[in-house]
């Protein structure tokens, strides 16, 4: 079962009490999203009874301050256009349904970007994921927060530290592998990161792991050197599971705006990213960025962070998200 798959799992067997509570976190967790967003967009139709061009040219102006993204505002916008100039009249209250109604075919459009998504691995080898992001996005706290999902969910996991040059990255994780109840394999500070990323999978393979979750170290100084060392990393990899890693997710810190899209360029530019883990969206209003990427990249959307607890890393579900965007 893929690591998507657990959590959909999890997901589905969860009671109407337990729902409503998730939805109610998620709600406080991207309140100030929806503050900054909604709250922008009521002081610019007040007082008016229809939606105008002014009204529009304000609305892009909402929806790139919130770091929606330039490409996905105009997409939005002149699908609007296209509606008001349809309907002919169009007042202001309809403006926020028809903005949700957007907001979520394009989540949709993305999130079925990728059907083979959370496909079952050969039976008996373990699921590798690699992990990338740039340090300080919340790369080592999503691999210590899922390790500890997993287990909890009665998967045995690996975690390989293979971030070597910064020696706080290892001992990062070895606190969140303990914490979690994972494996951590790991070598000396300034060893070679693919040499790491081996010796965690023949361990797991040896000792029928059912997760590998690889740490990678996040420079963008140097492009062409980062793309030959993910690259590296996957070719050893393959050495012992053919077709690993079966993912590579991207985390990305949601509270940095139109650096997390560079980074996202940056990164699917040097290695083939599968998925997203977008963090720190509950002490932010740049929430919307969630929503920019997703549709410019073209990649799902998977997880989020939305505080500090462990159970605090939420699968993405489109549906939950635009709900607790538009809720009153």
């Amino acid at each position: 079962m893929g690591l998507f798959d657990i959590f959909k799992k999890k997901e589905t067997e969860s009671t109407p009490d337990t729902k409503a509570s998730e939805q109610r976190e998620l709600n406080e967790g991207l309140q100030k999203t929806k503050e900054g967003l909604f709250g922008k967009l009521a002081r610019a139709v007040a007082g008016r009874s229809h939606v105008d061009e002014e009204v529009l040219d304000q609305l892009e102006e909402i929806l790139i301050t919130s770091d929606v993204g330039v490409e996905t505002t105009v997409k939005i916008i002149e699908n609007i256009e296209a509606r008001v100039a349809r309907d002919k009249y169009m007042n202001v209250s309809e403006l926020k349904a028809i903005l949700r109604d957007e907001i979520s075919l394009l989540l949709r459009e993305s999130e079925g970007s990728q059907e083979n998504f959370g496909l079952d691995p050969r039976e008996g080898t373990p699921y590798v994921v690699m992990v990338v992001g740039v340090n300080g996005v919340g790369k080592t706290t999503t691999i210590g927060k899922l390790a500890a999902q997993l287990h909890k969910a009665g998967k045995k996991v690996y975690i390989g530290a293979a971030d070597t040059f910064r020696a706080a990255a290892i001992e990062q994780l070895e606190v969140w592998a303990e914490r979690a109840g994972a494996t951590i394999v790991k070598q000396s500070m300034g060893a070679d990161p693919a040499s790491v990323a081996y010796d965690t999978l023949k361990s797991a393979v040896a000792n029928k792991a059912d997760i590998v979750l690889i740490d990678t170290a996040g420079r963008l100084h140097n492009k062409i050197g980062l793309m030959n060392e993910l690259t590296k990393i996957r070719n050893v990899m393959a050495k012992v599971i053919p077709d690993a890693p079966h993912e590579v997710m991207l985390v990305l810190d949601g509270s940095t705006g139109q650096n997390a899209f560079e980074q996202a360029r940056q990164f699917t530019q040097a290695t083939q990213v599968s998925s997203l883990a977008i963090t720190k969206l509950d002490g932010t209003a740049k929430g919307g960025v969630v929503i920019g990427i997703s549709d410019r990249f073209r990649i799902p959307v998977r997880y989020i962070g939305i505080g500090e607890g462990i159970d605090q890393l939420k699968i993405f579900d489109r549906k939950e998200f635009v709900n607790a965007l538009f809720s009153e």
